[in-house]
């Protein structure tokens, strides 16, 4: 038995959103929905995310994280007690980048440290969140498996990737 748990990031996925669409495709996976979507704490998001997993039998949990909510996982990976089976995050962001929004708070630094279950970094060679090789960086300080798709910005809504069959390919090996 897998849970799959959506993580958005900042703003929430919208309805051509990548995750939005899987979750029309897979109703069984659940979104978790928090407080503030626009400038959060990344404590807040931590703690919600804690919460939910305390929900499910434990190492049953799959963590599909965009953007700030790859920042939450990492931070998550040093305090929870919950066994999580794996993490797919993707395009994650540069909190102390010059392109991050203002108004989110405690994202930063994110943690550099192995995680303790799988996972699979996804990034864009063009997205304008974070540089390429920081993403890269990330990857390896976290233990996880890189891919690089491409040009597809930052992976989200305006990349048009639809449902991003190669995406859920990806996923699979996860689940």
């Amino acid at each position: 038995m897998t849970n799959v748990f959506i993580l958005p990031g900042l703003g929430n996925s919208g309805d051509q959103h990548w995750q939005t669409i899987w979750q029309t495709l897979h109703p069984e996976w659940q979104r978790i929905i928090q407080d503030d979507w626009d400038t959060p704490t990344c404590a807040g998001w931590v703690r919600r995310i804690d919460e939910t997993l305390a929900t499910v039998p434990e190492g049953t949990a799959v963590l599909v994280a965009h953007s700030s909510s790859c920042a939450a996982v990492a931070h998550l990976a040093e305090t929870t007690t919950h066994s999580i089976k794996g993490a797919f995050l993707v395009a994650p962001s540069d909190p102390l980048g010059a392109a991050y929004p203002p108004g989110p708070k405690g994202f930063a630094p994110v943690p550099l440290t192995r995680l303790p279950f799988p996972s699979i970094v996804v990034a864009s060679e063009n997205d304008e969140y974070i540089s390429f090789p920081q993403a890269k960086m990330y990857a390896e300080a976290w233990g996880s498996r890189f891919v690089n798709i491409g040009q597809a910005g930052h992976i989200n809504s305006s990349s048009g990737l639809g449902e991003w069959r190669e995406g859920l390919a990806l996923l699979q090996t996860l689940l």
